[in-house]
């Protein structure tokens, strides 16, 4: 314990005494270089000369001048992904989203994101949960050891678990103070922290909204604890600052951010109505009328409106097979039983499908392969789950999404872009619902307008006053 004690050393960001011994500076940022390399993998490697990420490095740094730790070296990445996130790694990595710069609506909103994040670099806060895990396995183990009870180790870990999750929550409250703290010494408007995460409940509430849910999809807040008191806090810690003339900077972030790509981009593929195009891999595929496409990073799925049938759609490489039904019946399902093999052809290309019984929820249904052999070791895959007692509407509309698979043509290469945000000046008479019916959306055109803009319900448009819009080019 006198060793544990004597590893405990005040942290310079925070004031407070820290166990965070097991994870050194050095290796934070060993760790955070590794880490980093997976990122840029997943992700795809940021073009360090485009302007909103030279526009966001400028701004990062310029926090990062007022941190209590200038053994870092800071670095700020803008990461190819539609969703509303952001997060560090040890070593001095922040990253923000393509989605959350479009959140955004002043750079003072965005400055808050960025100090955050460099709070909890400052505060060593992954060091932190680092050493304390470590410690938690360790005390595990000797509770194991003494009692010889393998029950013992699993209540130790359970407990460890609980206290390491609502430490965090703490960090994240942490993370808030000292954002706010360097984000006043360099000159930025602190209630940009409280503002940003209003507008970030109303996005989350609104996705909530379009799909349908009760519960919450992915957003920024399943990494980062949402309480309505961090917003309180915020709000609170704002309020013992001095209330100085702060730059909030909202014609300069629009500027900015005028023409970034949103939602998905070419490289992650897009949906349009009822079609799924990817212009880097070159493919369209389309899916039946009242189905839900939900375009994920490894696959995208598509669910009938009343639930009861999916598609899921992927793309593998293969282990060596180039023959469809040989690599359905050894690679993908790997010797386990199939029915009614048979090879197909999809536009050109040689294809095999195949089915087998199965449940979903409980229920018994039947899942249809299809397998395309799209290029050398590269397959195309189809998966598509239908109660035993599909109706012939049902087939019919899945064996046309089967046969819709093709290549882009030349025109859909041309034609068929990602959308980007753009800006519009109101004008006398414009209202938010005559702008908001403009942008390609088919429903929630107004709260997705008033949701981007971090516009109240009833909030009017000023005139003169630029806006984000989303247009089709």
């Amino acid at each position: 314990m006198v060793t544990l004690l004597a590893a405990c050393t005040v942290n310079p960001a925070t004031g407070q005494q820290q166990f965070a011994a097991l994870m050194s500076p050095g290796q934070e940022s060993h760790v955070g270089a590794q880490e980093h390399a997976k990122v840029i993998k997943t992700f795809g490697a940021p073009r360090m000369d485009d302007p909103v990420q030279i526009y966001v490095n400028k701004i990062g740094r310029r926090i990062a001048e007022h941190t209590e730790r200038p053994d870092v070296s800071y670095k700020f990445f803008v990461l190819d992904s539609a969703t509303v996130n952001a997060f560090a790694l040890p070593g001095g990595y922040v990253y923000v989203t393509r989605g959350l710069l479009a959140q955004a609506n002043t750079e003072a909103e965005l400055a808050a994101v960025l100090a955050h994040e460099i709070g909890h670099i400052t505060a060593r806060h992954s060091a932190e949960r680092y050493s304390r895990g470590v410690l938690a396995g360790l005390g595990a183990a000797v509770i194991a050891a003494a009692t010889d009870s393998a029950q013992a180790a699993q209540v130790a870990n359970i407990g460890s678990d609980l206290y390491i999750k609502s430490y965090s929550r703490s960090q994240e409250s942490q993370a808030d103070e000292l954002g706010m703290r360097y984000m006043h010494k360099a000159g930025y408007d602190i209630a940009g922290m409280a503002k940003f995460l209003e507008g970030l409940e109303a996005q989350d509430d609104l996705q909530s909204r379009m799909a349908g849910q009760n519960g919450k999809s992915f957003s920024y807040f399943s990494t980062h604890p949402r309480t309505a008191e961090r917003v309180v806090q915020a709000y609170n810690v704002g309020a013992q600052y001095p209330k100085n003339a702060m730059e909030q900077g909202r014609g300069a972030y629009l500027n900015a951010i005028d023409g970034v790509v949103y939602g998905d981009s070419a490289r992650q593929g897009f949906v349009r109505g009822q079609n799924f195009y990817h212009p880097v891999m070159g493919f369209t595929l389309g899916f039946p009328a009242g189905f839900r496409i939900n375009n994920q990073p490894a696959q995208v799925i598509a669910v009938s409106h009343d639930g009861e049938a999916a598609i899921i759609f992927d793309a593998v490489a293969s282990a060596g097979a180039d023959d469809p039904i040989s690599y359905i019946a050894n690679e993908w399902m790997r010797a386990e039983a199939i029915a009614d093999s048979e090879s197909i052809e999809i536009n050109g290309k040689k294809a095999a499908t195949a089915s087998f019984a199965g449940r979903v929820n409980n229920r018994p249904v039947t899942i249809r392969l299809v397998a395309v052999s799209w290029a050398r070791h590269r397959f195309f895959r189809l998966q598509m789950s239908m109660p035993q007692d599909a109706d012939a509407e049902l087939l019919e509309d899945l064996k046309r999404t089967t046969y819709s698979l093709r290549p882009m043509n030349a025109r859909e290469k041309r034609d068929v872009q990602p959308w980007r945000l753009r800006l519009v000046t109101a004008k006398p008479g414009d209202t938010v619902q005559s702008v908001a019916a403009r942008q390609p959306f088919s429903s929630f055109q107004e709260d997705r307008f008033r949701v981007l803009n971090g516009m109240k319900p009833g909030e009017a448009l000023q005139t003169g006053r630029p806006y984000k819009w989303v247009s089709e080019k």
